[in-house]
């Protein structure tokens, strides 16, 4: 285990192009919303430089635009520590994951396209597999990738992006009902993709609706399992 508590293998590499204070944000950003550094996890400066090989410089400028934007807490005399998401923070989350979504499934259902349609497909094939053999992460990444092509299929670039924003942090948050999810949430892909197929656009409005609700109640331990 490494000083800061992170397992080895967990810091992703820094790619060389780009300014270097942007890929070591990138790099611990990613390092944030996947949990490998823990809510609440005391964050120094001089190990983090260490793991990722670059001076405390990049690393003390990472840290404060993740703590301009609600990543990291910087403590006055204390220190950087990851930033622990409250119920109210989840919930108001969701509730804008919520309205952001069913509209990206609405225009999804009205531009739907046949090989959109495959790709939401696919994801959903290899999502089940992940489910099935219980690995957490991947299927994760997998459901990011679901949303995020619903929300390319809207043919709306600000509201992919605002989408692709809000849904980041919301994973973030809610990563620990993940499991509890599981293969509920994979079924309710596979309805919502018949309804983008069929491009009907209020069933797959409310079907979305639907979905992101339940991740709000399994967070409280009253959604589907």
């Amino acid at each position: 285990m490494l000083p800061t508590g992170l397992p080895r293998g967990a810091v992703p590499g820094l790619e060389r192009p780009g300014p270097l204070r942007e890929r070591v944000y990138e790099a611990l950003l990613e390092l944030i919303t996947t949990r490998a550094l823990r809510p609440g996890q005391h964050l120094v400066e001089s190990e983090l430089a260490g793991h990722l090989g670059v001076s405390r410089q990049p690393v003390r400028e990472a840290l404060q635009r993740l703590n301009t934007e609600g990543w990291v807490d910087l403590r006055p005399a204390q220190g950087a520590f990851v930033h622990e998401p409250t119920e109210t923070e989840a919930d108001q989350l969701l509730s804008v994951r919520t309205l952001l979504e069913a509209e990206a499934a609405r225009l999804a259902a009205a531009h739907a396209d046949s090989a959109g349609i495959a790709v939401l497909e696919e994801l959903c094939a290899e999502g089940e597999k992940a489910v099935a053999a219980e690995d957490v992460e991947r299927a994760v990444a997998l459901d990011a990738a679901f949303h995020a092509k619903v929300a390319e299929m809207a043919g709306n670039t600000v509201l992919a992006r605002l989408a692709a924003q809000v849904d980041r942090r919301a994973r973030w948050c809610c990563t620990p009902v993940a499991r509890r999810r599981g293969r509920q949430s994979w079924i309710e892909h596979r309805e919502l993709i018949t309804a983008i197929a069929a491009r009907d656009e209020r069933r797959a409005t409310g079907l979305m609706r639907e979905h992101t609700e339940h991740t709000r109640r399994s967070r409280h331990g009253r959604g589907a399992a």
